[in-house]
């Protein structure tokens, strides 16, 4: 086997040289196995056409070429017409992956990198060391760790596979162990005693895993398979030398190999390059620097550092703007082969963004994940539900899903009726509202008891509890094999109504198809998993997928890093060009130190950066027109730029030149017509409301605009769910223990002198021990609750003393109030009504207003008259409670006195404060309701003229635009 090495200088016309270099080799042997035959058969005959014509130095098609990816194909054809610059026979050009896809498959069957996965995984979870070792907590922490251990697997067996095989290209254990051992010993000694229990285990594994089922094995089989049967001359064209296996491969091939690759010898660069990054020839310094001084005939390429401009962004949406404006006025010029280069990701996505505003589509070849689509995240959504047992703000986001359907037999009742239209808008609307109305914070029964009024809503969630329950009431319970977790799956998403939705996605379609594929690469695994691993499983499946869409504007191509190798476009743009981004930093792995890994013949943390940098020079020796933006501040501090950038102006600097161009686009300007805002004003006398309770009368005192529309809109932002219990919640709960306590009292005729102490705590604890079950946080409002019942029984107790009998509690209260051509009824709901007789006979009604607040606080807000709830009450006439809701309404007289009472301790004590002037009060409170109401009803505006107190926490801050205007 005839072997040559080529190495071409990077530079724009580096396909041009290859495309020479082909030809002069090409026609070389042609002309030289025409002229042997011909002088084979006769020494004096002429020359025939067949031999010196240019029908054979134009046929190529007895020549294969290798190059790295099909879009390299196209670039070396192109080059060859220029160079020909008429018809030719092209040689076979094509891929490694695929030559060998090509070959016949093997008998013995590749194993899926899933079942891989979890055949290692179902070995480490058996041993519990190795949890304590890495501080896994659960079994799926060990999931991230065999996905860690393949990998270093893999990368011994690209490295180490040639070494093992014998004579007949199988695996030989004796050569193992001895390419294991020779490798440790190349380490120096105090290295060798470094080699850890971490690196034992790799190797262990790469032992037990390497076998003839490894699609590595069976790849390097079929590369020898084809370098034994080899016919023609081979040219393998490549930006890097040919690794281990590609070695092994060209070493076996039986007719001569041409290797063509990238010159990074000090003599093949220009010496401004040379000069800034010194490290990029991999050579020592002073061997350079000799090789430059003894060729006194070498010419440095031509180069100049203008083509680099810096642009400095202030944030990250700066970033993306600058980079949409350059690319957008680049297409405006008429460039079309434009690439983006995403060292920041984050950056990247929002640049797609913007240009796809624009109308420029990106074609991406940066590998996206498919866990970074909106299919995934409808199915992690999903599996986020099972797990949580329906967190209601998981089941909300779940029900939110495009892809999500309700079906119209999810709604039918099993008598046949329709319960509602099969809208999911308004059905996920009402289910939200009900859930945060009643703050359930999750768990399927108190989801359902929630619904229970909702029928429609509660059919459909109760469908997708039972499905839910399918996959197993308890994290650790119902242990399936991977190939069930997949029909399971498979079918649920069916009866959910996802599979179709995410089959007529493209990224949902590549999902499905992830699923299929898994259950049958992972048939034969017999191993049983609980949900928690099934659930983590998937997950690393979509972050290790790929997700593939199609390309239909190739004008602007978004592309990592080393992408771009042997690749030339009008113009680059690189984005995420500081000191985190550029270069960009390995992930760093538990096992092999850098030095083990160098010995071993894996690469290296230096080799890495090495291969970024000239990857990164070859972007700037090829391209004529290259932008390199960073953000200059990061959460406030400076965000200095790559290494590299700095070596280039230090070096600059040194020979007193001057620094790289730093210009930041100038944006497209667009004039704005403005339109002042004004304070609103609106006036809405048709919405004026039939009914007004105490808190819509405080929103209208407060801000009649924010009653406009709170009230009149009925706008209302949404209740917070919260698994925390607050201040409101412990209120309601002091409401009902307080009712209940007076009813037994009433009800039991229990005197004073009884232990009514003992009684008011035993209904706390009652009422408690219900409310700590579903939320133990109110452990601190129950103990708080504790200390005031006896100060609170002592006090009333001296109220039932002084002559009030307690008559109702939490009773409905309403009053018709009418002017001239109009009226409005006023409701509310009050917490107690006492009555007591008074010296003449007559019988006096108060109405008590329960404030979780202590005795000063109240009593400071009845004198600044805070608001007017008691006097509000005041007008309202009591509705007397009756079980027959058939019955026609009895009220009770208006009350005559009115009580906040105190249920917060204020030196031991509680009490009650009563409203003074309460009768005027009331009047004066009447007087204004009616002429507010009257007004609205005659058109009059609505100002948004709250004060500050009343405007920071406004719920209507949004609409009504204050600061604004």
């Amino acid at each position: 086997m005839t072997r040559t090495l080529q190495l071409i200088p990077v530079s724009a016309s580096f396909w041009q040289q290859v495309a020479s270099a082909f030809l002069e080799k090409a026609n070389k042997n042609a002309i030289a196995q025409a002229t042997a035959k011909r002088m084979q058969a006769d020494l004096f005959a002429p020359a025939d056409e067949s031999t010196t014509n240019s029908r054979i130095v134009h046929d190529y098609a007895h020549l294969r070429v290798v190059v790295p990816t099909f879009e390299h194909a196209q670039v070396f054809l192109k080059a060859l017409q220029q160079a020909i610059g008429t018809h030719f026979i092209p040689p076979r050009i094509l891929t490694m992956f695929a030559w060998t896809g090509q070959q016949a498959p093997l008998a013995v069957n590749v194993s899926g990198d899933s079942q891989r996965l979890m055949s290692l995984y179902g070995e480490l979870r058996q041993h519990e060391w190795l949890k304590k070792l890495f501080g896994a907590r659960s079994n799926t922490d060990l999931l991230p760790l065999a996905q860690t251990l393949l990998n270093l697997s893999d990368e011994l067996t690209q490295v180490w596979l040639p070494k093992v095989l014998d004579a007949n290209g199988t695996i030989s254990p004796e050569k193992m162990v001895d390419t294991w051992q020779q490798a440790l010993a190349q380490l120096p000694l105090p290295v060798q005693k470094m080699v850890s229990d971490e690196s034992q285990l790799v190797w262990t594994l790469w032992q037990g895993q390497l076998d003839q089922h490894d699609h590595n094995v069976q790849l390097l089989q079929k590369m020898l398979v084809i370098a034994a049967q080899a016919e023609e001359e081979l040219f393998w064209i490549s930006p890097t030398m040919p690794n281990a296996m590609e070695e092994a491969f060209l070493q076996a091939y039986k007719r001569t190999v041409h290797v063509m690759s990238i010159d990074w010898n000090a003599k093949a660069l220009p010496r401004q390059v040379l000069s800034a990054w010194p490290r990029i020839t991999g050579e020592p310094t002073d061997e350079k620097l000799s090789s430059r001084s003894t060729d006194s005939n070498s010419v440095s390429p031509e180069f100049c550092w203008s083509r680099l401009r810096l642009c400095d962004a202030a944030s990250l949406e700066d970033e993306a703007v600058q980079a949409a404006q350059t690319i957008i006025e680049w297409l405006q010029a008429g460039k079309q082969e434009i690439a983006v280069i995403a060292q920041d990701r984050v950056v990247s996505r929002r640049l797609r963004a913007l240009l796809e505003r624009a109308g420029v589509f990106v074609a991406d070849e940066t590998g996206w994940k498919l866990s970074t689509t909106r299919a995934a995240a409808g199915v992690a959504s999903w599996f986020d539900v099972v797990a949580t047992r329906a967190d209601s703000l998981v089941l909300l986001d779940f029900l939110k899903s495009p892809f999500l359907s309700v079906f119209e037999s999810d709604l039918i009742a099993t008598d046949g009726k329709v319960l509602a239209e099969a809208d999911k808008a308004d059905l996920v609307m009402e289910i939200e509202l009900v859930l945060r109305r009643h703050n359930v914070v999750g768990a399927w029964d108190a989801v359902l008891s929630a619904l229970e009024t909702h029928p429609a809503a509660r059919q459909w969630i109760a469908k997708i509890a039972r499905l839910a329950h399918s996959y197993g009431a308890s994290a650790s319970a119902s242990r399936r094999n991977l190939k069930d977790w997949t029909s399971l799956s498979l079918q649920t998403f069916e009866e959910l109504g996802l599979l179709g939705n995410l089959q007529s996605d493209i990224a949902g379609a590549q999902l499905i198809q992830m699923l299929q594929a898994l259950a049958s690469e992972c048939e034969s695994i017999t191993l049983q998993f609980n949900f928690s691993e099934w659930r983590a499983f998937i997950q690393l499946q979509m972050e290790n997928t790929a997700f593939k869409f199609s390309h239909h504007d190739q004008r602007v191509l978004m592309l990592p890093l080393n992408g771009a190798r042997l690749r030339r476009f009008d113009a680059v743009y690189l984005i995420g060009g500081d000191a985190r981004h550029l270069p960009s930093k390995p992930q760093e792995t538990l096992f092999f130190t850098n030095a083990v890994r160098r010995e071993c013949g894996l690469v290296s943390r230096e080799e890495r950066q090495l291969q970024q940098l000239r990857d990164f020079a070859e972007v700037l020796l090829t391209n004529d027109e290259v932008v390199l933006s960073w953000q200059s501040q990061n959460n406030g501090e400076l965000n200095a730029v790559s290494p590299w950038i700095e070596q280039i102006n230090l070096d600059l600097a040194r020979r007193g030149e001057p620094q790289l161009h730093l210009k930041k686009q100038e944006l497209t300007a667009r004039h704005l017509s403005y339109t002042p805002v004004a304070q609103p004003l609106p006036t809405a006398a048709e919405l004026l409301p039939q009914t007004l309770s105490a808190s819509g009368l405080s929103s209208l005192i407060a801000c009649p605009y924010q009653f406009f529309a709170s009230r009149m809109l009925k706008l209302a932002a949404l209740d917070e769910l919260n698994d925390m219990p607050e201040k409101r919640d412990y209120g309601d709960w002091l409401h009902a223990i307080l009712k209940n306590y007076h009813d037994h009292l009433t009800q039991h005729q229990i005197a004073l002198q009884a232990d009514r102490v003992s009684i008011l705590r035993d209904i706390s604890a009652t009422w408690f021990k219900r409310v700590l079950k579903h939320s133990p946080a109110a452990l601190g409002y129950s103990m708080r609750w504790e200390k005031v019942i006896p100060a609170y029984v002592d006090w009333a107790n001296q109220r039932e003393a002084d002559g009030w009998q307690y008559i109702f509690g939490e009773v409905w209260a309403e009053q018709k109030l009418s002017w001239g051509e109009g009226e409005i009824l006023l409701r509310g709901r009050l917490d107690r009504i006492d009555q007591r007789l008074l010296d003449n006979g007559d019988q006096e009604l108060a109405v008590l207003d329960y404030k979780t607040k202590n005795k000063r606080s109240l009593d400071k807000r009845v004198k600044s008259f805070e608001d007017h709830q008691l006097a509000f009450y005041g007008l309202l006439l009591p509705v007397i409670p009756s079980e027959n809701k058939n019955d026609e309404k009895q009220y009770l007289d208006p009350v005559d006195t009115a009580n906040y009472v105190a249920l917060e301790l204020e030196k031991d004590k509680t009490g009650d404060v009563e409203a003074g002037n309460y009768q005027q009060w009331k009047n004066e409170l009447k007087k204004t309701i009616e002429t507010n109401m009257h007004a609205i009803q005659r058109g009059h505006a609505l100002p948004a003229n709250g004060v500050e107190s009343a405007c920071q926490y406004c719920e209507m801050r949004g609409l009504c635009r204050k600061g604004a205007w």
